[in-house]
């Protein structure tokens, strides 16, 4: 009677995996839930309701078959939910940790609309994937038939390693050319260890590397390697390099020694949690310990500076952010987080410059309130005239989002088109650009964005440059 193990929401209520109290959390770079034992996984994904239009699925930039392999853990049968799960989703384990389900499956989960609390998606994604790892289910890539063509990634983040396993699913020999010395984009060194511990992502690209796919690593494009000279040596390539140019505040001051880059401060302790020697961190620029940090930015990065900080031992930590608590773009359970680990945020506040030379000493804050909507339909803030204040500061990072680098200068590519934006031009089904053969997908077409959307575009430029190896392979039979 399987049917009986589902629609339990009514009874059982919902319950996340325990969180580690924040005074012993704050302490380290593990990850902040615990496993679910097996039971308790069974008992929540028992929960779901088997909706006839499951919105947890549709909102999923994948679409993952969540309420089946919800029903086949509640069932016990926790491989098949496995292997469903990965049918779908290329890296199940780093979703179930750092997707914003709040805002995607969970958000809008029927259950949850009828105040029943969600089904803990995440929760149980992480747990089937994690034990799939313990149980030697997650197996090395073994095409059926190998092909000779050969295909080049550019970037091993999210949507470079996605699209690098459909295409040796294929039997597509693939080699991924990346700017540092381990792959993984910002999974490895952005996201910070409490959200997703770095074996996790390790073990991940060292199946990839089992099951056939060539890393060039610590391989600048366009200065060790030109872009023409990868297109010379393979049949199709894809542009996956994700957006890395931090957007910069322009105001007094802010060349001062101690005002830096999130990507830089999250580089800089992501690489000491693999036991690099980190001059930068090391001599105390990008170490927080001891300092009153100030993060200036309303995001997920932001998120990760002020916790991140927090760990490394700040005297205090302070989130500026120009709008209010609703009005925020960041997880509302890392907000949260944040808070219960000592965080202060300051809504409603922009800097208008830095004081102190050459060192930082204060940040110079306006403070706001909200006017009229934007375009977006979101409310504008607008500067309180002699409301200013001096929020002293020894550390400033800056949280602001990210904008695409010049790839067409940066590479000797002018042809390359991109939009108004920087990004690259690319048709949004296929991925293609303007010149034959060559793709691209992910944050580089889409603007900075979630991981998931990332493993999204990546399969999907996989398909189709799968689609048009065997089309070049029937024009060259004939």
């Amino acid at each position: 009677m399987a049917t009986q193990k589902m629609l339990k929401f009514v009874t059982v209520p919902k319950a996340m995996p325990e969180k580690r109290p924040a005074t012993m959390r704050s302490q380290d770079f593990d990850e902040i839930y615990r496993e679910y034992a097996a039971d308790k996984a069974a008992e929540q994904a028992g929960r779901c309701s088997q909706c006839g239009v499951p919105y947890c699925q549709s909102h999923c930039p994948l679409h993952n078959n969540i309420p089946d392999w919800l029903k086949l853990t509640a069932e016990g049968r926790l491989q098949e939910a496995y292997e469903l799960s990965q049918a779908t989703n290329t890296f199940p384990e780093i979703c179930g940790r750092i997707c914003p389900q709040d805002r995607l499956c969970e958000g809008n989960c029927v259950i949850e609309q009828s105040g029943h609390g969600t089904v803990t998606i995440g929760s149980v994604e992480k747990y089937l994937t994690d034990k799939a790892w313990e149980m030697g289910w997650v197996v090395p890539i073994r095409p059926h038939a190998e092909r000779s063509e050969s295909v080049a990634i550019i970037g091993a983040g999210p949507g470079g390693l996605a699209a690098a396993d459909v295409l040796r699913r294929a039997g597509v020999q693939v080699t991924v050319y990346d700017r540092y010395d381990r792959a993984g984009g910002l999974m490895t060194y952005g996201i910070p260890g409490f959200k997703l511990e770095k074996p996790v992502v390790m073990q991940r690209i060292e199946q990839l590397e089992l099951g056939g796919v060539q890393f060039v690593l610590n391989c600048t494009v366009g200065e060790d390697i030109t872009f023409d000279a990868i297109r010379g040596r393979h049949d199709a390539v894809l542009i996956a390099t994700g957006v890395y140019k931090s957007r910069d505040i322009e105001a007094p001051g802010v060349g001062a020694q101690g005002v830096v880059k999130a990507l830089d401060y999250l580089t800089a302790s992501n690489r000491k949690s693999f036991g690099d020697e980190v001059p930068a961190f090391d001599n105390g620029m990008l170490d927080a310990s001891g300092k009153r940090v100030v993060v200036i930015g309303g995001g997920d990065t932001s998120m990760d500076c002020v916790r991140t900080a927090i760990r490394q031992g700040a005297l205090s930590v302070k989130c500026l952010y120009r709008r209010d608590r609703a009005n925020m773009p960041g997880s509302q359970r890392e907000v949260q987080n944040a808070e219960e680990e000592g965080v202060e945020f300051v809504w409603l506040s922009a800097p208008k410059g830095f004081t102190g030379g050459p060192d930082v000493e204060g940040v110079m804050v306006q403070k706001m309130r909200l006017g009229a909507p934007d375009a977006t339909g979101r409310q504008s803030p607008e500067i309180i005239e002699g409301a200013d204040y001096v929020e002293p500061a020894d550390l400033v990072v800056q949280a602001l989002g990210f904008e695409p680098e010049d790839l067409p200068g940066l590479w000797d590519v002018p042809e390359l088109k991109v939009t108004r934006w920087g990004t690259i031009k690319a048709d949004f089904r296929t991925h293609e650009t303007n010149l034959p053969g060559v793709y691209a997908a992910g944050d580089i077409v889409r603007g900075a964005s979630l991981v998931v959307w990332a493993i999204r575009d990546g399969r999907e430029a996989a398909d189709a440059i799968i689609a048009y190896l065997k089309q070049a392979e029937a024009v060259a039979a004939e």
